[in-house]
């Protein structure tokens, strides 16, 4: 039919001779249609020999690559294409990741079908059921198809699935009001509607089906679907209100649109009876909207624009034409004449106006309209009404502002999902703190929601994985969020830092008691024995090596960490030099005495000024080559301690550090083994036991601090260090000092030559 009609529009009415015009005083130069993609392609294939544009308004293109293969083809609709994106991106706003898909059983709902399926897959959204409707013919005619039906009413019901897309062209949707008809006849209640969102494709209308009377809209309460854009043309209300079927210049179908919508026959009509007969005076606007709407349908729209895009290009073409003719008659007159149809494509395809409704109308390269789709919610009554909600829209050619908007606050959900936001998922989400685990033999929607591992964090829901915090930063409790790692060093203000600092401070002082005791008391034989000068040299050095412990508290700068690990090795390097040269003195003095010795010429101060300046001399060096080829300096460390930053002094060279270790033990065990063999003289004078017993504690005190140093991180190895500061210094105070201080303070009658002398012989 559309091939014969197409024909005798071309050629005559009562008869068709091709490529022949006969009993026609105008020419064809355009066509608006058809509805369907078959209809517009039944007609562009002949239209397109003779070049005659057409304006379909079909959703779906009649090809793919439809300008190429047919170029006098325009559309006044956006390619399905966007409406494919429009479709997932809607999903994708409500995190819909659980659907299915329902589609015809032929062609077109196969090629939906296979178009949509990579698209959702890409976007990671899982079909989880695709149902494809039988035609209405075979639902009535055969009974198998019944069962079928009911079959697919089965999965629909009892599937988890909450949102189906349904490629809702009249056949899928008959069938699916079909479907929904039987299987609740057979159920007694109203079971696949409750709680499912149906997401509809553009080609959903619900006043395109007339013969529906007694079903029950209330079953797509709620649903979403797209539509080619429209909007408001002032005066078409009004324009439906003064229609009439016996208008004399009326439209010829108005009398058959009239009698199916009310139901009723004209009296000329055979089958009228006197208890159906139309009046005329029934009013359009009294019928349901799921009938006969009052405004602009989209599709009423885009055949509306279509009119008006050849109405603008033939008067582009008609402004081109000389000026010789003034007059617009004979403009017109010259037009008729001489205008060809493939005239009208170079000025359709650069055509651009504005509607009366302020829209702007244009084609895109593939000769379709250059726009985008809205999103409609549709409301439904108990009286068979409903109301067309515009809550978004998609809009690929939008320059300025977001080419996809929707208003969630104007949505009205079916009443089953209580106004909030249906959800679509295979299983619940995984909380922040989580993360998804794959389950063997599902579809990779459905998955385990475990725990993020020890480190790592999530702080949004459905995360496929964990992601460490910044090196500042640690995970909270409920891994879900970071915090901001603490500095960690050993503060002034801290317990521990509080102790050492009173700890060095307490022995200090004890030091400069002994020292002033020292002093007080320097002409007596206790303080004169073994070189007066050294002792008091050792008490400034241990005096310094408790106050250097200082520099090991606060937050490491640059100073310190360059003066600390000098400064200590110095220090105590000069301390036991000290000792050393007081025992070697003793020896030697004792050696001296016996007769014909050579050493009697060391004794003296000369032999103690070489030892007291060549030992810390050669620490010193020690000290000056480390500074000067790679010297401490402040570190980070962001990755030691899960929770803090360890701020410390880096040692530069962790080989001259041991050096210098390395050299303070080798002058103790020195200092050790000369006092170990002097332990025995009979010297009244001999302090060689207790300088033995201060060097066994000090030399353990540094070997324990050695192997904490390899297995301490942080502040607390500052902490080993100075406590085997304050422990060796005090060490060497208490075993050397506080015997003579016993012996001065309460023992004045053993601090005397004569006792001394005694003791010796």
């Amino acid at each position: 039919m559309a091939y014969q009609n197409t024909l005798k529009l071309l050629s005559s009415q009562n008869r068709i001779v091709p490529n022949y015009i006969c009993d026609r005083q105008h020419n064809l130069v355009s066509i608006i249609g058809g509805q369907s993609s078959e209809t517009s392609l039944h007609i562009a294939t002949i239209l397109d020999i003779y070049k005659i544009p057409q304006i379909a308004y079909s959703i779906l293109a009649p090809v793919s690559d439809v300008k190429e293969k047919l170029p006098s083809f325009y559309r006044m609709v956006p390619g399905e294409k966007w409406q494919h994106m429009g479709i997932v991106l809607l999903l994708l706003h409500f995190h819909w990741t659980w659907i299915g898909i329902i589609a015809s059983h032929d062609d077109k709902g196969e090629n939906f079908v296979q178009t949509m399926l990579p698209m959702l897959s890409q976007h990671e959204i899982c079909t989880s059921l695709i149902a494809r409707t039988e035609t209405i013919s075979d639902i009535l005619e055969n009974t198998q198809v019944i069962n079928k039906v009911l079959a697919i009413g089965d999965s629909l019901t009892n599937s988890t699935v909450k949102v189906y897309i349904v490629n809702a062209d009249f056949i899928t949707v008959s069938c699916l009001k079909w479907l929904i008809y039987l299987y609740d006849t057979v159920s007694g209640s109203i079971q696949i509607s409750r709680g499912i969102i149906w997401l509809m494709t553009a080609h959903w209308d619900f006043s395109s089906d007339m013969f529906h009377r007694n079903f029950d809209t209330r079953v797509f309460h709620g649903a979403l679907s797209l539509a080619t854009h429209s909007n408001e043309v002032l005066g078409f209300t009004k324009f439906l209100e003064q229609l009439h079927p016996n208008l004399p210049k009326g439209d010829g179908f108005i009398k058959i649109i009239w009698e199916q919508a009310f139901n009723c026959l004209f009296s000329d009509s055979k089958e009228a009876m006197e208890s159906n007969i139309c009046t005329g005076e029934e009013k359009l606007e009294m019928l349901p909207g799921t009938f006969f709407e009052m405004s602009m349908t989209t599709k009423s729209y885009s055949i509306y624009n279509a009119i008006y895009a050849l109405t603008h290009a033939l008067d582009k073409i008609l402004s081109s034409l000389t000026s010789k003719f003034k007059t617009t008659a004979n403009r017109s007159r010259l037009l008729a004449m001489n205008l060809q149809s493939w005239m009208l494509h170079p000025v359709l395809r650069n055509l651009s106006f504005n509607n009366s409704a302020g829209d702007t109308v244009s084609f895109d390269e593939n000769g379709e309209l250059a726009g985008g789709f809205d999103i409609i919610n549709w409301v439904t009554f108990p009286n068979k009404s409903f109301a067309r909600v515009h809550v978004g829209r998609m809009d690929p050619q939008a320059l300025l502002g977001p080419k996809f908007t929707i208003d969630e606050e104007a949505i009205t959900w079916h009443s089953s999902f209580n106004q909030v936001v249906p959800i679509a998922l295979c299983n619940d989400n995984c909380d922040p703190g989580y993360r998804k685990q794959k389950i063997e033999g599902r579809l990779f929607c459905c998955y385990d929601c475990v725990p993020c591992p020890y480190g790592k964090f999530s702080n949004q829901k459905d995360q496929d994985d964990c992601s460490p915090c910044p090196t500042d930063k640690f995970p909270n409790k409920k891994q879900n969020g970071c915090l901001p790692k603490t500095l960690h060093f050993i503060s002034f203000t801290e317990p521990l830092g509080i102790t050492s600092v009173l700890l060095s401070l307490l022995f200090a002082s004890i030091t400069v008691l002994v020292l002033g005791i020292f002093i007080k008391y320097k002409n007596t034989p206790v303080v004169k024995a073994n070189n007066r000068n050294l002792t008091y040299c050792l008490l400034i050095s241990l005096l310094l090596c408790f106050l250097c412990a200082l520099l090991f508290i606060g937050k490491p700068l640059v100073i310190n960490c360059y003066l600390r690990q000098p400064t200590f090795g110095v220090i105590f390097s000069i301390a036991v030099s000290c000792i050393l040269a007081k025992t070697i003195t003793v020896v030697v003095a004792f050696m001296a005495t016996r007769p014909g010795s050579k050493i009697s010429k060391w004794v003296g101060k000369g032999l103690a000024k070489c030892i007291l300046l060549g030992c810390p001399l050669i620490q010193v060096s020690i000290c000056v080559v480390w500074l000067c080829t790679s010297p401490p300096f402040p570190n980070f460390d962001m990755d030691s301690l899960a929770e803090e930053i360890i701020v410390e002094c880096n040692e530069g060279s962790v080989t001259m550090f041991y050096c210098v270790l390395g050299y303070m033990g080798l002058l103790a065990f020195v200092t050790f083994t000369v006092a170990f063999l002097a332990r025995k003289l009979p010297d009244g004078f001999n302090e060689a036991k207790f300088i033995t017993f201060s060097m066994v504690v000090f030399c353990s005190v540094w070997l324990s601090f050695i192997m904490s140093y390899l297995s301490t991180k942080g502040k607390y190895i500052v902490a080993v260090e100075i406590f085997s500061i304050l422990t060796s210094s005090f060490g060497l105070l208490g075993c050397i000092f506080f015997p003579k201080c016993y012996i001065i303070l309460l023992r004045p009658d053993l601090n005397i030559k004569d006792q001394l002398l005694r003791k010796n012989m």
